[in-house]
C-alpha cells in the first residue's frame, strides 16, 4: 500500500453532488451499527496491540480509537450548533495536539468504546427526528470557511467512522502477517 492508502484506506471524503434519502439514511444506518463494530473489532486487543502505530508517523491503535470518540462527540455539537444557531461557526480544534495529551496514551480504550456508544445513540435518535429544513441548516468552519449542512455532516461522520475503522482493521492484518 502507499501512503495515500495507508492514510485513506477507504479513500478521502467526498460530498456527494446530490444526497438522497437512501444515502442519508445508509449513513445514519452506519452511525448506528458502528459502536458495537468498533467494540467487537477491537475485543480482547492487548496493550502492545493497542500501542501500534497503523502506518509510520501515523498514531496508535489506542488514539485512534480515543480520537474517534472525541471527534464524535465534536460532531454531535456540531450538529446541535447549526441546530440552535443561525449559521454557527463552530469551534476547530487541533486532533493532532489532543492525540498527544496523557488520556490518548494511558486510559482505557474502554472509557472511549463506552462514549462513542452514547454519542452514537443520542446523534442516531436526534437525526431520525430531523425535518428537511433542519437538515438544510448550516454551520461554517472557522479555519476553511467551508459551509456545510446537517446531510453533509451527517455522511462526513460517517465516513469517519468507515475510515478509522478500515484503519484499525488494516493494522490487525498487518501485524497477523508479521506474526
Amino acid at each position: 500500500m502507499n501512503l495515500e492508502q495507508l492514510r485513506y484506506p477507504i479513500g478521502r471524503f467526498q460530498v456527494p453532488e446530490i444526497i438522497s434519502e437512501k444515502l442519508l439514511q445508509e449513513a445514519i444506518t452506519i452511525l448506528e451499527i458502528f459502536p458495537e463494530n468498533l467494540k467487537t473489532l477491537v475485543q480482547g486487543l492487548d496493550e502492545a496491540t493497542l500501542n501500534m502505530h497503523y502506518r509510520e508517523g501515523g498514531w496508535t491503535l489506542r488514539q485512534v480509537i480515543h480520537h474517534i470518540s472525541d471527534s464524535h462527540h465534536n460532531s454531535y455539537t456540531r450538529f446541535k450548533w447549526a441546530l440552535t444557531e443561525d449559521k454557527p461557526i463552530i469551534k476547530a480544534y487541533d486532533e493532532k495536539a489532543w492525540a498527544e495529551l496523557s488520556d490518548y496514551k494511558t486510559v482505557p480504550i474502554t472509557w472511549s468504546l463506552e462514549h462513542v456508544s452514547i454519542i452514537h445513540h443520542k446523534l442516531v435518535h436526534l437525526l431520525r427526528t430531523l425535518s428537511d429544513e433542519q437538515w438544510d441548516r448550516t454551520f461554517r468552519h472557522p479555519d476553511t470557511g467551508a459551509v456545510m449542512n446537517l446531510r453533509e455532516l451527517a455522511l462526513m461522520y460517517s465516513w469517519h467512522s468507515m475510515h478509522h475503522f478500515a484503519h484499525i482493521k488494516n493494522a490487525m492484518a498487518s501485524l497477523i502477517k508479521q506474526n
